[in-house]
């Protein structure tokens, strides 16, 4: 195989698995594929010490990154797409009836302020919602991954000796975003989430972005066509991992798959790449990061990704 190895994180899943196992080979260059457990890990290593060539990462971590001068610029590879009205769990105790019984309250944020989920689940609050996020005190169980990112006035950090599931489960938090528990009094806040989001999803095109893939901006420098031949290597794994899926031969379908699922019965495309079909989520997903003080200000949807890959589509 031509070309340099380079050092390339992402985790393996359907769309990806051709890519990962050697199915599909791009043709400038051999990936070097290293583990990261868990890959939010990842992550913080590519902001903090751009540690990989090429890696998988959270979109708002991103935009948050780039917004931060961060050495990195991405390629239009949404490699994770989830729907994320069931992320908001409720404390049945709490009084809270509606998203709007929220404000004045403290909502948990598992993780930082930046996480995708978090972000998606806030602009849906307030988009669909009515919910002033800004009369929300939100309590986090962690740090960012930019280092450098300072949040709004009220974002608060959890306290050190407590632990955000217990807090739910009490009541000192009437909800949280993105935690994981079983218990009798915790139930999502949006009912039927998934239905929820395949509603949004047929009256606007909702369709959330989680990760996609970004890479060294040296490397973008050094290696003209290298943007685009990641680009192609993604794509046409994704091509095969949808056919597969399409007849029914994903065996143990997982969350990802299920929901690759349900947007293809609405008549839409599980996972689409390219500026192009997903400009409207990206604009969509960047008004949010403004408006809860992600990122200063919205920008071209262009200036997220690498040049080359502009009107690629796959």
């Amino acid at each position: 195989m031509p070309g340099p190895k380079l050092k390339t994180v992402t985790r393996t899943q359907g769309n990806n698995a051709a890519f990962k196992n050697g199915t599909v080979a791009p043709k400038t260059f051999e990936p070097d594929f290293i583990e990261v457990e868990p890959l939010i890990a990842a992550f913080r290593r590519q902001v903090r010490q751009s540690e990989f060539d090429i890696c998988e990462m959270a979109i708002t971590t991103y935009m948050c990154a780039k917004a931060h001068g961060k050495k990195m610029t991405a390629i239009p590879v949404p490699l994770v797409r989830q729907f994320h009205h069931g992320a908001i769990l409720v404390n049945t105790k709490a009084g809270i009836r509606t998203p709007k019984d929220l404000e004045g309250k403290r909502v948990g944020v598992n993780r930082g302020y930046t996480v995708t989920t978090g972000v998606w689940a806030r602009g849906i609050l307030a988009e669909e919602h009515g919910v002033d996020l800004k009369k929300v005190t939100w309590v986090l169980s962690g740090d960012e991954h930019v280092a450098e990112y300072k949040p709004p006035s009220n974002v608060v950090p959890i306290d050190p000796a407590k632990k955000m599931q217990d807090m739910l489960v009490s009541g000192e938090l009437v909800a949280a975003i993105g935690v994981d528990i079983d218990h009798p009094d915790i139930k999502p806040l949006i009912p039927n989430a998934l239905d929820a989001g395949l509603a949004a999803y047929k009256s606007r095109g909702h369709y959330p972005i989680n990760h996609l893939v970004v890479i060294r901006d040296d490397l973008i420098a050094e290696r003209p066509g290298l943007a685009t031949d990641v680009f192609q290597a993604f794509a046409a794994s994704k091509r095969m991992y949808v056919e597969k899926l399409k007849a029914g031969k994903v065996e143990k379908p997982d969350i990802y798959d299920r929901t690759h699922l349900r947007v293809i019965e609405a008549g839409g495309d599980p996972l689409p790449y390219g500026i192009g079909p997903n400009r409207k989520v990206i604009e969509t997903l960047m008004g949010h990061a403004v408006s809860q003080g992600i990122i200063p200000k919205s920008l071209p949807v262009e200036e997220f990704f690498v040049k080359e890959t502009w009107d690629l589509v796959g």
